[in-house]
């Protein structure tokens, strides 16, 4: 598929990956958690990660609690 980019189109995707390293590891993260949950989690996998984010989620709504 890459060889059907432009080289315009190229240096753009090239400029935007620069400009966007902590977006990028965001997405590839997220993707990697829905990949292993769809794809590999045991029982007691899912059961751990409910945990963990029933856990963040707290600690996200505190977080924003005391920032209001």
């Amino acid at each position: 598929m890459t060889d059907k980019l432009t080289d315009a189109k190229k240096k753009a995707n090239e400029k935007w990956n620069d400009n966007n390293k902590e977006r990028m590891r965001y997405l590839r993260s997220r993707s990697s958690a829905k990949s292993f949950i769809n794809n590999r989690a045991t029982m007691d996998d899912i059961k751990e990660l409910r945990q963990l984010l029933n856990d963040r989620e707290k600690n996200i709504e505190l977080k924003k609690n005391a920032d209001i």
